[in-house]
């Protein structure tokens, strides 16, 4: 698509356009009204042609709009884009050109004219924005294409609102219209005075994402001391929510980045499980997790998985802590623990250690939040979470040995623990607690070996031999159940679909292992 542009002074949308080339679009020509614009200058350095068409003191408007038609009659365009151009444009324009698009710094049919910004204060609105509009020979009239909504901060003034709009808004929004127009997707009603674009559609992952969020506070710091950071809100989140928590000991410092990263994880570690559950996390890896019939019970269970990586880690419970679990948490370091509820005895516990931050969440662990996202440089990846929940009538039994009914269980608990490892991931579990872990390797067979090392090396009181073992995504060469085998893993989830999945059956058939697909992954990538 090639595009004419108009501007009268500097033509920052126009040249935002020109750098994006939103849907392959360019500029045959930019014109102006004024020899002496900026924006000139900077279609030259772009490599785009320029016209200069000045209106003379007592040019009629049509005779000027004419000699504007007849300096664009050298170019082949398809869309007219405005960008400051400070003419009304009339029929005798708009009747020969193709479709004309303007922005304008305000959410029309709000605050038109060329005062905008200043009309918005005055009214004291907490929204502004910029709307972006198929041109008619009205004021800032048309039907309009795409909005784009800017909060208005109490400190604002023209200047400041003016360059946050421009940047945040019209710099989104335009560019948007050009790529709809140059994918052929817009159809206009004039009639109705409306615009239908194709694909601009609502739902899980719609066409147009707006997110907004309230700052709950500034954390003393980031990942690391030299980056600044902040905690923002959704309230609209209802199920239990390490940012919606009451920190009970107020005295205690603030949580920081890394602390409500850890403990939104290890929240979710436990959210898996009906059973009493608990989970040691660090580094948003699990250092253990286990259920049983009490939470003293489990938490002692997923302590002894790792006890030395569990130093300085965050501990997540899916019952009320009453004072034995309290007792066998303050024991040794931990920084966050997170609970819906506590008993008075179990707080009276906890409290002896200055800067252990106590979280209360809500009792509903069911999943409301149903999507996540990870910004990236530029944007963010939207996914839906990972609510898998697999029961034994999902695994296929892929070798000769069956898994008995204990290893099935441990099998699952093991699958639905590993979906908050990350990857490559493998997990060894007995009955329902882990016993070593292997995360974030870049090879499988690392992760096995890490798993053992693990089991073998740090956990307390237990070992590989004889676990079951499970791995996020599937073993590409039967080294990763060699492997297994020497540490003495005796069963094995995972998800298959390997072009290698009859070798690595053949392997664990040779060593006398029970093998179950699930047919699917387990991924966790941040």
């Amino acid at each position: 698509m090639k595009l004419a542009g108009m501007a009268s002074n500097r033509g920052r949308n126009l040249m935002n356009i020109a750098d994006r080339a939103p849907g392959g679009a360019s500029f045959a020509v930019v014109l102006t009204n004024d020899a002496d614009a900026p924006v000139l200058e900077a279609a030259a350095e772009r490599g785009i042609p320029t016209e200069v068409v000045e209106r003379d003191d007592d040019e009629a408007r049509g005779a000027h709009e004419e000699r504007v038609l007849d300096a664009l009659s050298e170019y082949d365009f398809d869309l007219v884009t405005l960008d400051g151009y400070m003419r009304v444009l009339s029929e005798t324009f708009l009747d020969e050109t193709p479709t004309a698009l303007n922005v304008h710094p305000s959410l029309l049919p709000n605050f038109t004219g060329a005062n905008a910004h200043e009309q918005v204060l005055d009214a004291g609105v907490k929204v502004t924005g910029c709307t972006v509009h198929v041109l008619d020979e009205s004021v800032d009239g048309g039907p309009i294409v795409t909005q784009e909504p800017i909060p208005v901060f109490e400190d604002d003034d023209e200047d400041s609102l003016k360059e946050r709009v421009l940047y945040e808004g019209e710099f989104t929004a335009y560019p948007r219209v050009v790529e709809w127009f140059a994918e052929d997707r817009v159809t206009i009603d004039w009639d109705e005075g409306t615009v239908s674009v194709e694909g601009d559609d609502g739902g899980d992952f719609p066409a147009r994402r707006i997110v907004s969020d309230d700052l709950a506070s500034n954390l003393r710091y980031g990942e690391n001391p030299h980056q600044d950071a902040a905690l923002y809100t959704d309230t609209t989140v209802s199920e239990a929510s390490v940012v919606h928590a009451d920190q009970l000991n107020e005295g205690a410092k603030a949580l920081s980045y890394n602390n409500y990263n850890d403990a939104d994880g290890a929240l979710n570690l436990i959210k898996e499980f009906e059973e009493p559950a608990a989970a040691v996390i660090k580094h948003t890896n699990p250092a253990g997790c286990a259920t049983a019939d009490s939470v003293a019970e489990a938490y002692e269970r997923a302590l002894s998985t790792d006890p030395m990586s569990a130093f300085g880690g965050i501990v997540a419970l899916n019952r009320e802590c009453d004072a034995a679990t309290a007792e066998q948490i303050i024991d040794s370091f931990k920084e966050v623990v997170v609970a819906p509820g506590y008993t008075d005895a179990a707080l009276d516990v906890l409290f002896e250690k200055d800067n252990l931050r106590v979280l209360d969440v809500n009792e509903n662990f069911e999943v409301t939040d149903t999507l996540t996202e990870k910004p990236l440089v530029g944007g963010r990846l939207v996914q839906e979470r990972d609510t898998q929940h697999l029961s034994a009538d999902d695994l296929e039994v892929v070798t000769e040995r069956e898994p008995t009914d204990e290893q099935v269980e441990s099998m699952l608990f093991a699958w639905h623990t590993l979906k908050h490892v990350k990857s490559n991931g493998i997990l060894l579990a007995d009955g329902t607690e882990t016993v070593g872990i292997g995360m974030g390797q870049v090879s499988r067979v690392d992760a096995v070996r890490l798993a053992a090392m693990k089991a073998d090396e740090h956990a307390e009181g237990k070992d590989a031999a004889g676990a079951v073992m499970a791995s996020d995504a599937f073993f590409p060469f039967p080294d990763g159940i060699e492997e297994a085998a020497d540490a003495g893993i005796e069963a094995v989830i995972q998800p298959g679909g390997s072009k290698n999945d009859d070798s690595v059956i053949e392997a664990a058939d040779e060593h006398d292992m029970a093998m179950v697909f699930t047919g699917q992954r387990s991924f966790r990538h941040d």
